[in-house]
């Protein structure tokens, strides 16, 4: 009988290794959180029913959340240095894959600093709320409300250490970078998803454009102005940032597989605000008849 209880504590064991192998656990790794997103069944096994998409997707959105992280977690050691308490603004949070990883791996050792999880959705904000309260993540605060309603919202924080937004959809990462900006962040990592505004613009001037420039051909097709629209977001989300002060790395997140809204911007605040990077963002909006835009998504100070 003791044989076989030590074999089937071994067994236990080896079980628990194998699937902290698998998801790339971390020591002190929250468990009832992996078991509360869907990645670990109840009882604490990997859930291997691959015919529910619900686990599909989260095994899928934790491995983009891993990777991540990688590029999140120096970013909060620097500037949590001299007992600096970070705060860090999640937008578009959905249902905080993000911040509560964020939060398990690096803020709860710390025991300072605060994450506030920004999510439109009324659902999935009092569903975070609960698991927060659940996991007694206390300095996890989730909030009902638009990216660009948050920035101007009496009692949220002055300033922001660090924004980020995952996948927050179409202008909603211009309304992040915005929120940033006001909060002076120190660092902003931003994935953005679905840049539609832009391609908008480029079809109503699309005929005006053919007439103009060959370059138009790039952008004809209905399929290529999509993809072309959401490049030129990109671009000129980047070389605003460095016209506002910051040095921006453009890197892929995870492989195609995974996702194909697969862009990673990282910016970190230096001060230097790139005049060339100012003169070019001009240039392009021109270019590409894009002008209105200086004075509201681009707009220089």
């Amino acid at each position: 009988m003791a044989k076989n209880n030590k074999a089937g504590k071994g067994q236990t064991q080896t079980a628990a290794q194998d699937i902290a192998a698998q998801l790339d656990l971390k020591p002190g790794q929250s468990i009832e959180l992996l078991k509360a997103l869907h990645i670990l069944t109840r009882d604490g096994k990997l859930n291997q029913d691959s015919r529910r998409k619900l686990n599909q997707d989260s095994r899928r959105k934790l491995k983009q959340v891993y990777h991540l992280y990688q590029f999140i977690e120096p970013i909060l050691k620097e500037l949590g240095e001299n007992d600096h308490a970070v705060t860090l603004a999640d937008h578009g949070a959905g249902k905080s894959y993000l911040g509560f990883i964020l939060y398990d791996l690096y803020f709860k050792a710390q025991g300072k600093g605060s994450i506030y999880g920004i999510e439109t959705r009324a659902p999935l904000v009092e569903a975070s709320q609960k698991l927060a309260a659940d996991l007694g993540f206390e300095r996890m605060h989730f909030l009902n409300m638009s990216v660009a309603e948050s920035t101007h919202a009496d009692f949220m924080p002055e300033r922001f250490d660090v924004v980020t937004a995952l996948h927050a959809c179409d202008t909603a990462t211009d309304d992040a970078i915005a929120f940033g900006l006001e909060k002076k962040a120190k660092a902003m990592v931003l994935v953005p998803c679905c840049q539609a505004e832009v391609a908008a613009c480029l079809r109503q001037t699309k005929a005006l454009s053919l007439s103009r420039t060959p370059l138009a051909e790039l952008w004809r097709h209905p399929l290529h102005t999509r993809e072309m629209g959401s490049q030129i977001t990109n671009v000129l989300r980047c070389l605003y940032l460095e016209a506002c002060g910051y040095q921006v790395t453009v890197t892929e997140l995870v492989g195609w597989e995974h996702s194909m809204k697969n862009e990673l911007i990282v910016a970190r605040y230096t001060g230097h605000k790139k005049r060339s990077a100012a003169e070019r963002l001009q240039q392009l909006l021109t270019e590409f008849g894009l002008d209105a835009l200086a004075e509201t998504r681009f707009k220089l100070p």
